[in-house]
């Protein structure tokens, strides 16, 4: 199965489905089951680093999806798959607008007819430099347990089968 490393708390807000897209500078043209790996990188870390809204926005996604609420991110599994899905789309983020108006909005293009707009929050969870790509996902499934993994950069092979025997002592 492929995986995919990112790191806190964004893994968790696209396994829960606080963020429908995970943004990267690269595309793929892999669909299929995907792993979702949580990096080493702490939590915290990442989150002083974000605006004031950015980190309020986590923190109530945090609670209204994961029911998590004082210590959230300690809470937050690092160094392990917490969930599966299926990785359905990778869409490149452009500029568009029409002939004569001066207004330009973050999207891609679905079809001639059809563009998708990312939200406010979707705007906030990620980097939606034009150029760059948004991977989306379906069918996601938490884990009850995650289990430990080392990461990679870009996609990568994970054997959920050997993970799984070496989490069951087989």
């Amino acid at each position: 199965m492929k995986a995919i490393t990112i790191w806190q708390p964004w893994a968790s807000l696209w396994a829960c489905g606080a963020k429908r897209f995970e943004t990267r500078s690269w595309a793929t043209s892999y669909r299929g089951p995907i792993a979702i790996h949580t990096a080493q990188r702490q939590p915290r870390a990442v989150v002083r680093e974000l605006p004031v809204k950015t980190q309020q926005e986590i923190f109530d996604a945090l609670y209204k999806y994961l029911d998590i609420q004082s210590g959230a991110l300690a809470r937050l599994n690092t160094g392990a798959i917490i969930a599966t899905a299926e990785l359905v789309g990778c869409h490149k983020i452009t500029n568009i607008g029409w002939s004569g108006t001066p207004e330009r909005r973050i999207a891609w293009v679905d079809s001639e007819l059809s563009s998708h707009y990312p939200t406010e929050r979707e705007m906030l969870f990620g980097d939606w430099t034009p150029g760059r790509y948004a991977l989306e996902i379906t069918n996601v499934k938490l884990l009850d347990t995650p289990i430990p993994a080392k990461g990679q950069q870009r996609l990568w092979d994970w054997d959920a089968v050997q993970a799984g025997e070496a989490a069951h002592g087989e």
